[in-house]
C-alpha cells in the first residue's frame, strides 16, 4: 500500500511566525546602586544639667516631641533658695553702692571748699568703685542662680522622637552625668552609604567633562527603596561627600537628605539606593524575553531582508520600565525577534509579524527622574 502512494513527500511545514520590532530608542540616564542605612541628623543623650531628685516626667517612652517641649523636672527648691539668697546679696550690694555714691558726692563738695583732704576723697571714690564691682558680682550670681533653677526643667532641644526613659520618679541625678533619655531627629532624615572608589573616580571624570555635577557641591537626586519594597518611593538629594577615601575599604562616605514628614523612616533602617550616575544619553531598549544567554554572552535574533534569522552579540545595561538597555552590538534598524526564542536557530526561515516595543510606565516615579529597576550601572528613561 505504501508503494501505491505515488512517492510524493509530505509538504514542508510553514515557517514559524514570530513577532519582530526595531529597538525602542529613548533618552536615559545611568544610576549607580548603593546600600546604606537611615540615620538621624541630630542624635543626643539628654542629661540633666543640675543635680537633684526627679519630681516629674512629662514624656512617654518612644513619644514624638516638638522643640522646646517639657520632658523632665527636678526638685528646684534648693536652687530657688540659692536664687533668693543671691537676690538678697544683690539688694545689699546695691544699697552699699547707693550709700558709697552719696558719701563720694558729699566728699566732692567738701573737697571744693577744702573741708576734706584729698586722700579722704580718693578713699571714698575707691569705696564707690568697690561697691559697684560688688553689685556686678551680685548680679552675675543672680543670673547663675537663675540658670541653675532653669536647669531643673529639661526640654527637648529639637523636634524628634525620644527613646525610653532612663530614670524614674524619685531618682537622684547628677549634673552632666546621668542620662535621662535619648532624642533623635526624624524630619528630615539622612541616608548614609559608602561608595566604591571606582564609582567616585567615574563621577569625578564626568564632572570634569561637564556631564554630571559632583555630589560634593551638586544636590544630585537619589531614590531609595526599603527592604520590603519593590519601588523607589523615597526620594532625596545628595548633601555630603567625605573629604577622604578610606584606604582600608577603598570607599568614601556620603549621605543624602530625605524628607520624612510622616516619621515613617526610622534611624537604622536598611535601604537600597540609586544615585544619578551620568548625564542624559540616547539608548536602545529591547525586552528581556528577546535576549538569549549563551554562557558569558548575550545575544538576540534578528530577521534579515530575506526572512532568515541571524544573531547579534550585544552588551546590555540596566532594566528600564520593563525593558533592557542595549549598549552595543545592535543597530537602530535591526529587526529583533521578540518571542518564540526557544525554538529558533540561526539561518532559519521565519514569518515575521511587525509590532512595536513599548515601555511600561512605573508607579510613583520621582519628579527628577522616572523610576528604574536596579542593576549595575542603572539607567532609566527621562
Amino acid at each position: 500500500m505504501a508503494g501505491c502512494g505515488g512517492g510524493k513527500a509530505p509538504p514542508a511545514p510553514p515557517p514559524p511566525q514570530v513577532s519582530v520590532a526595531t529597538p525602542l530608542q529613548q533618552d536615559v540616564v545611568d544610576w549607580d546602586d548603593y546600600t546604606g542605612r537611615f540615620v538621624a541628623p541630630q542624635d543626643v543623650e539628654l542629661k540633666a544639667r543640675a543635680t537633684g531628685v526627679v519630681t516629674a516626667i512629662y514624656v512617654r517612652d518612644g513619644q514624638d516631641v516638638r522643640q522646646g517641649q517639657l520632658l523632665f523636672a527636678l526638685d528646684a527648691r534648693p536652687y530657688q533658695a540659692a536664687l533668693a539668697q543671691a537676690q538678697a546679696q544683690q539688694v545689699r550690694a546695691e544699697a552699699a553702692l547707693a550709700n558709697a555714691r552719696q558719701v563720694t558726692a558729699r566728699s566732692r563738695k567738701l573737697a571744693e571748699a577744702n573741708a576734706v583732704s584729698k586722700e579722704e576723697l580718693e578713699t571714698n571714690i575707691a569705696t564707690e568703685r568697690s561697691a559697684a564691682a560688688d553689685v556686678a558680682a551680685a548680679r552675675a550670681a543672680v543670673r547663675t542662680a537663675q540658670l541653675n533653677v532653669s536647669f531643673t526643667i529639661v526640654r527637648a532641644p529639637f523636634a524628634g522622637r525620644v527613646s525610653d526613659r532612663k530614670v524614674s520618679l524619685g531618682d537622684s541625678v547628677t549634673a552632666d552625668q546621668t542620662v535621662l533619655t535619648r532624642l533623635v531627629s526624624l524630619d528630615p532624615i539622612w541616608f548614609e552609604f559608602e561608595g566604591a572608589e571606582s564609582f567616585y573616580l567615574k563621577n569625578l571624570r564626568q564632572d570634569q567633562r561637564g556631564e554630571r555635577g559632583s555630589s560634593r557641591y551638586t544636590a544630585n537626586p537619589i531614590d531609595i527603596q526599603l527592604a520590603d519594597e519593590t519601588e523607589y518611593r523615597w526620594h532625596g538629594k545628595m548633601a555630603f561627600l567625605d573629604n577622604t577615601v578610606d584606604p582600608n575599604s577603598g570607599t568614601i562616605r556620603a549621605h543624602a537628605v530625605v524628607a520624612n514628614p510622616t516619621h515613617f523612616l526610622t534611624p537604622g533602617m536598611f535601604g537600597r539606593a540609586r544615585l544619578l550616575g551620568s548625564g542624559t544619553y540616547r539608548a536602545m531598549l529591547v525586552p528581556d524575553e528577546a535576549i538569549v544567554t549563551d554562557q558569558t554572552r548575550r545575544l538576540v535574533f534578528v530577521v534579515g531582508a530575506d526572512g532568515k534569522l541571524g544573531q547579534r552579540v550585544i552588551e546590555t545595561g540596566a532594566r528600564v520600565q520593563g525593558l533592557r538597555v542595549v549598549r552595543a552590538g545592535l543597530a537602530p534598524t535591526d529587526v529583533v525577534v521578540l518571542d518564540g526564542i526557544g525554538r529558533l536557530r540561526p539561518g532559519m526561515q521565519v514569518a515575521p509579524k511587525r509590532t512595536r516595543i513599548t515601555a511600561r510606565p512605573e508607579a510613583q516615579a520621582p519628579p527628577t527622574a522616572p523610576v528604574a529597576e536596579p542593576a549595575s550601572g542603572q539607567a532609566t528613561t527621562r
